[in-house]
């Protein structure tokens, strides 16, 4: 286990590793919640059936000389270099990795800032490249990933900014919208070759139904095939079934 926790005052006389799973530091957090020591806020909160507050630390030992200490980036008995980067709102310490604290986030991101710009009504930080160039939804990131169902906003993993709006940490399709998350022209190319070669039985072949487009919200009455329906309208394969199905009469 990456985590190391040592109740306060308890014998330091095993070798502690610099960092965790997490993150790369030279101390430990002194959790104000039950005054044990972990390396970061994750490594605590998977051993504890609580949660640490990373505002709230005030100390921090130092993984050399064990001294306890008010929380800075260098320890004040040895030296130590903790953190490359420190934040003294989060109390981050890490290698850097060109990071910053987002005053309207209200925790670190990782950068350059000059990289990004925090939107005010989607309240994230988001690439340059997409402002003024994304869909708003208010708030959007203060809610779990509707697929790994992880914290997005605190997250340490990448969410993508899907064309709907909504953000995802992995996934093709938006389980909220059920829009398509990528650009899937390519793959509904090979869709028309797989259909085109795959030809239903006799009993099926003038069959048609009634769909509906997840991603123009259209409505078409198509041919029923097994491998998917396409959208007369935008050509996406991303449909569903809107109606039963009936045989074509003028195919008869």
């Amino acid at each position: 286990m990456a985590a190391t926790a040592r109740e306060d005052g308890a014998s330091g006389q095993e070798r502690v590793q610099r960092g965790c799973e997490h993150y790369d530091r030279g101390c430990l957090l002194k959790a104000p919640c039950c005054d044990k020591l972990y390396t970061c806020r994750l490594c605590h909160d998977n051993n504890e059936d609580h949660q640490l507050d990373r505002f709230k630390v005030k100390e921090v030992q130092c993984i050399n000389c064990e001294k306890i200490q008010h929380a800075q980036q260098t320890c004040e008995e040895c030296s130590t270099l903790f953190g490359e980067y420190y934040c003294d709102i989060c109390h981050l310490f890490d290698k850097d990795k060109k990071q910053y604290h987002c005053e309207n986030c209200g925790i670190c991101r990782i950068g350059p800032k000059e990289d990004f710009f925090h939107c005010l009504k989607c309240n994230l930080c988001l690439a340059m490249n997409l402002q003024g160039r994304h869909k708003c939804i208010e708030n959007v990131s203060r809610q779990n990933c509707p697929i790994c169902l992880e914290d997005i906003h605190t997250s340490r993993v990448v969410a993508h900014v899907l064309p709907c709006g909504h953000l995802l940490h992995r996934g093709y399709r938006c389980p909220l919208c059920m829009h398509s998350a990528l650009d899937m022209t390519r793959y509904w190319r090979q869709l028309d070759d797989e259909v085109a070669q795959t030809p239903m039985p006799s009993e099926y072949q003038n069959m048609t139904v009634d769909i509906l487009c997840n991603d123009c919200n259209g409505r078409s009455t198509v041919q029923f095939h097994i491998l998917g329906m396409k959208c007369k309208i935008c050509e996406s394969y991303n449909t569903a079934q809107a109606g039963g199905r009936r045989i074509s009469l003028d195919q008869q």
